[in-house]
């Protein structure tokens, strides 16, 4: 199972570079950055599937580290 860091903010397309540039300043290792994120409401995505926290049935677990081989294409 592979793993992969991602920020979801409610910062604007606008707003991308200078966000990704604070990350990288301040050593933040991460895969992608998603912006838009709807304000005002409390939300996390789940395999493709926006849910609201408030709303979720589930149970948010730790965050565990994995090591694990991927296959990728060659360049």
């Amino acid at each position: 199972m592979a793993i992969l860091s991602l920020f979801f903010t409610s910062r604007t397309e606008e707003h991308r570079e200078i966000t990704e540039y604070w990350l990288k300043k301040h050593g933040f290792k991460y895969h992608g950055l998603l912006v838009g994120k709807p304000r005002g409401g409390n939300y996390h995505w789940i395999d493709n599937h926006l849910v609201k926290a408030t709303r979720f049935k589930g149970k948010f677990t730790d965050l565990v580290k994995v090591n694990a081989t991927i296959e990728v294409f060659e360049s």
